[in-house]
């Protein structure tokens, strides 16, 4: 357990990075795919070239942010454990949810009807996610109890963006106004939501990182 405690931080940015560079890498593997407008999911469906290892890669990714749980939980028991928990849960709920999940639960796009498979990976995708957005409101709520109004600006602009973000994404899943500029690059619309989500993870991680390499 101290082992995560020290560098649970580390393991928070390489599952980061790993899942942010999963559509990139990949790609280059799938023919005729189209970052813009396809949405990142497809990577894992039963007909993509690339679904053996876009399944591997989720769970991996996934692993990398459970591992990161303890030392997101430490830092900030003694503040409030709650809270704590929480922000621990937004992380853990991403990692298990939205990575592994996705990694063991596949979708088969060409189904008319949800599979098992479907509902589960869909249910822990939108769990997940929303432990994605979550995070920074949870940091804002723990920075203010320490008094640190910097951190708290800082996160709570952060959240602003990523819920605006956000926002537009679920707007290009509408089929009322997908139809609309901007809102039709519906992979374009996700991975950007998914970069502003991204964003407070690895501020946070980076910060938390440089004050452990000084207390040493």
């Amino acid at each position: 357990m101290n082992f995560l405690k020290r560098y649970g931080f580390y393991f928070l940015l390489l599952g980061v990075l790993s899942d942010f560079l999963t559509p990139y890498v990949l790609g280059i593997f799938y023919p005729g795919l189209n970052q813009m407008t396809m949405v990142m999911s497809v990577f894992g469906d039963v007909e993509s070239p690339v679904r053996g290892a876009f399944l591997v890669w989720s769970v991996v990714s996934g692993v990398f942010f459970v591992l990161a749980l303890p030392a997101i939980y430490g830092t900030f028991a003694k503040t409030s454990r709650t809270l704590a928990i929480l922000l621990a849960s937004a992380i853990g709920l991403y990692g298990v949810g939205d990575c592994i999940f996705t990694g063991l639960f596949s979708i088969d796009t060409e189904q008319a009807t949800w599979t098992f498979s479907t509902w589960v990976h869909n249910i822990g995708s939108g769990l997940g996610y929303t432990g994605f957005l979550l995070f920074p409101l949870f940091l804002i709520l723990l920075y203010q109890k320490q008094g640190r109004k910097t951190h708290r600006k800082t996160y709570l602009v952060l959240f602003i963006v990523s819920l605006i973000s956000a926002g537009v994404y679920g707007l290009a899943r509408i089929p009322a106004v997908n139809d609309l500029p901007i809102l039709d690059q519906i992979g374009f619309c996700q991975r950007i939501s998914f970069f502003f989500n991204y964003l407070p993870i690895v501020i946070f991680a980076i910060d938390q990182i440089k004050l452990g390499n000084k207390g040493r």
